[in-house]
């Protein structure tokens, strides 16, 4: 096999590792709160105790691998990530498990942004990395897809702990395979780190998304909820102003007037907005409404899965021949279709006819946005500062997951509790409704002991999820439409010309932050 091959199939198995940690703890959920005795609130943090610390410190990470060195910071993040798990699994209190959770966090944030750089410094012609960009867009995927599949087999044969473990030998393996394979590469001329825009980059995300994460617990209309998003304005400006005033700032903060960037990181959110939200939400539909078992929860998200992947390759080989845009728009249009389609399901729905197709359906559109998305931000930079874009296509993910759940779980908290509470009123005593309103979980057992209540708690919960898979739709449909305003398209661009373009694009390994500039404002416009 190919040198290139053996990297690109190491950092793939990377991804992989990384992703599948983000969605795998969803499934156990309902177990977790049983053994270790967790709430709602501990359970979120279990699962957003990681992305907090992955979003947080992506982009900053980023630089530290462009300057320190790509193969060193692949190696130590995996050895990290490996150490975490397996302290992961021998925990017996909600309070260890959010800690640890946070510490793979940060050893996640070293490996993802990573795994993107050396891809880009090892496949430097355009429609190689393109190539090379749709395998690894397919590998985050199909790790975000197959969490609750596998989560699912394990729960199903063992403990919530071989969750954790699993992930040990995987990315042993994958250490190993850096050592052999991976190819050394930094950037000696990259500037000393900007200190002051590390620690501000750091708190600012790091605010933001722990203001979207504990909204839904203190309202969004809250005091503390309005502070903690003006904090982070505050923070985000002053990371601007700071990255603007200093001589080699972190990240060239004017790549976002390059609509290539801008617009491609915000389909990037758009895409894993839905797609976390939709895992949020039909993980429960299948538990509490249809009443599957966690391996036949986990099994229903393989077309998901499938069809990410597929769409993914399909993206990263359209995109260099028809354009960004003309891959990129149809997609969020699919996503937008596939969101507005789930929310008219009901009880009974068929999964073979109806709920396959949607997720093949919802899959395929995020797979043509996120894989050529990032195949855009990525030719904005030097192969020389790929960390920093990749780490800037990471947050954006990141980022778009956390607040696909926040934001969808707290709509749909407050169509069903509103629906649910109108339809008991005299029915249960005012705790118990309150109860019921609160957790999903407590209505369906309250649902078993008193007659005529479980159809009342469906129609609840399929209110709520209506409401939020609307919301998604919308709101991809609105992404379709600017991706079309914003992106450019790519007509221009003859197979005969793609090779001189990327020159064009790729200055020399020497450049440094001031030349970023001039790359992402003097390259020709697609």
């Amino acid at each position: 096999m190919p040198r290139k091959s053996l990297v690109l199939l190491t950092v793939c198995l990377a991804t992989v590792t990384i992703n599948l940690s983000t969605t795998i703890t969803n499934i156990a959920l309902p177990t977790l709160a049983e053994e270790l005795d967790a709430g709602t609130r501990e359970l979120l943090w279990i699962v957003d105790g990681y992305n907090l610390a992955f979003a947080a410190l992506v982009l900053a990470m980023g630089s530290l691998s462009d300057r320190f060195g790509r193969r060193p910071a692949l190696v130590l993040g995996l050895a990290g990530f490996a150490l975490s798990s397996a302290a992961a699994a021998l925990v017996d209190t909600s309070a260890a498990l959010v800690a640890i959770r946070v510490a793979m966090g940060v050893f996640a944030a070293v490996i993802f942004p990573t795994t993107l750089s050396i891809i880009a410094n090892a496949f430097t012609e355009r429609r190689a990395r393109a190539s090379a960009l749709g395998l690894w867009g397919a590998s985050v995927g199909v790790g975000v897809a197959l969490g609750p599949v596998a989560g699912g087999f394990l729960l199903e044969h063992y403990s919530w702990h071989s969750f954790f473990l699993a992930l040990v030998p995987i990315s042993v393996l994958t250490i190993a395979m850096a050592l052999a394979w991976v190819p050394e590469s930094r950037d000696p001329h990259v500037p000393r780190i900007d200190r002051p825009g590390f620690v501000v980059s750091v708190a600012a995300l790091g605010t933001l998304t722990w203001t979207i994460i504990e909204a839904p617990e203190h309202g969004w209309s809250s005091a503390i909820t309005i502070a903690g998003f003006a904090v982070a304005a505050a923070l985000v400006i002053g990371f601007v102003l700071i990255e603007r005033a200093v001589a080699h700032p972190m990240i060239d903060v004017t790549l976002f007037l390059d609509r290539r960037f801008s617009a491609a990181c915000g389909a990037v959110t758009i895409a894993f907005f839905a797609l976390f939200g939709f895992i949020f939400l039909i993980t429960q539909f299948f538990q509490f409404v249809r009443d599957y078992t966690p391996l036949e929860t986990g099994v229903r998200f393989l077309p998901v899965a499938l069809s990410i992947a597929v769409a993914s390759i399909v993206g990263s080989w359209l995109a260099p021949r028809v354009g960004t845009k003309a891959v990129v728009t149809p997609g969020l249009v699919m996503l937008g279709g596939a969101f507005l389609w789930v929310a008219t399901i009901e009880v009974d729905v068929a999964y073979a006819s109806v709920v396959v197709p949607q997720m093949v359906l919802l899959g395929g559109g995020i797979g043509l946005v996120s894989t050529p998305a990032t195949e855009s931000i990525m030719r904005v930079l030097p192969p020389a500062r790929a960390g920093v874009g990749s780490a800037v296509n990471d947050a954006t993910r990141e980022l778009g997951g956390t607040l696909g759940v926040a934001v969808v779980g707290s709509i749909f908290s407050f169509r069903y509790a509103d629906s649910l509470l109108a339809t008991v009123q005299g029915r249960l005593d005012g705790p118990t409704a309150d109860a019921a309103a609160d957790s999903v979980g407590f209505a369906d057992a309250v649902a078993a002991q008193v007659p005529g209540l479980a159809a009342a708690v469906d129609d609840a919960f399929l209110d709520g999820l209506a409401l939020g898979c609307t919301v998604i739709g919308v709101l991809c449909l609105v992404g379709g439409l600017a991706a079309l305003v914003a992106l450019p398209g790519n007509h221009d661009d003859s197979p005969d010309q793609l090779d001189q373009l990327d020159q064009l694009d790729r200055p020399d390994d020497r450049s440094t932050a001031g030349d970023v500039v001039g790359t992402a404002h003097d390259a020709p416009r697609r």
